[in-house]
């Protein structure tokens, strides 16, 4: 059974969004989820008990299983990430560099053919997603 696939069918009809999922050493699933308005511990309380019980059901075995917001540094990692939180402060890591340059942060612009807009101090940089390693929102306090 994929328990990502499981995950991330499941997850909709809750009223969920699964952001993130990590298998840890020794057995485990890390669990991010997220909704509009954000997480609270009912919410990873709520999942927790739903999937406790749909393991069992599908004869999951795991050792430990933590559910969990994604933070105020909530990675990015699908289009409609980008698409979802436009104008808000990111940073975003490349596998190979754009412009002699691997590490971004800058605005997030939009998205168009295949990229990511950035707004970094007024310039604007395409970053294609297949170049992204790594994307987060930065906090703004």
């Amino acid at each position: 059974m994929d328990v990502r696939l499981l995950l991330e069918n499941t997850l909709p009809g809750l009223g969920y969004e699964l952001v993130d999922f990590e298998m840890t050493p020794g057995g485990g699933f890390r669990v991010f989820i997220d909704k509009p308005g954000g997480i609270t511990v009912e919410d990873c309380v709520q999942v927790s008990n739903h999937f406790t019980r749909l393991f069992m059901v599908e004869n999951i075995d795991y050792e430990r299983l933590e559910v969990s917001s994604p933070g105020l540094d909530r990675p990015l990692k699908k289009e409609a990430d980008f698409v979802r939180f436009a104008g808000k402060l990111a940073k975003i890591k490349t596998r190979m560099p754009i412009e002699q340059q691997k590490k971004f942060t800058g605005r997030l612009a939009g998205v168009e053919e295949d990229s990511v807009k950035l707004d970094v101090d007024g310039r604007i940089v395409a970053i294609p997603f297949a170049n992204i390693d790594k994307a987060r929102l930065e906090p703004e306090f």
